[in-house]
């Protein structure tokens, strides 16, 4: 793998840096900040992240470098390295977040399955058998937020519990029914 020889002079740096030479790694840090937002805004952009997620993805970049230069191996390419912390740190802020993917449906709608009502009673058989194999309330808590779509407020004010009970109701209930599926 061939380095270029802005990688080559950023290693070199760095090496310094690692070393004690403290003009080195600022001479380090402002050459290779430039790069890292770039790769971390295509980054974002590659992921679907919003743009303002890159800088936030570059600090944390580079308190990562910051912490961990004594781990990056000097006879290695530094490129390989930096876009490993970079990656690793957008995954990190992107679980922290959470992902939320929007498509229109007019983008989609071509590609949806027609209803012809055919696999609805199936379905709906399906599903009673499963939930059937459930305790009340959770049978309830399940059909109502799952299949009706109602709130967890308003379960638990038809079913006179707490709301925290109805969560964990239908927590409990959920992870009975993964149960049942991978035995199945």
């Amino acid at each position: 793998m061939k380095q270029s020889v802005r990688e080559e002079e950023w290693a070199a740096w760095l090496r310094l840096a690692i070393k004690g030479d403290a003009q080195a790694y600022n001479r380090f840090l402002l050459a290779v900040t430039p790069h890292l937002r770039a790769m971390a805004r295509r980054r974002c952009d590659q992921f679907g992240a919003p743009a303002s997620e890159a800088e936030d993805v570059v600090q944390e970049v580079l308190l990562a470098i910051h912490l961990k230069r004594g781990t990056w191996d000097p006879a290695r390419p530094l490129g390989p390295w930096l876009t490993t912390i970079v990656r690793n740190k957008l995954i990190d802020s992107l679980r922290r977040r959470g992902r939320h993917v929007n498509v229109p449906i007019d983008d989609v709608s071509d590609f949806l399955e027609a209803e012809d009502g055919t696999h609805e009673a199936a379905d709906r058989l399906d599903t009673e058998t499963v939930l059937a194999q459930l305790k009340e309330p959770q049978r309830d808590i399940v059909r109502s937020i799952s299949l009706e779509g109602a709130g967890i407020r308003e379960t638990a004010a038809r079913l006179k519990m707490t709301e925290v009970a109805v969560r964990v109701s239908l927590h409990r209930a959920l992870k009975s029914l993964a149960a049942l599926y991978r035995s199945e």
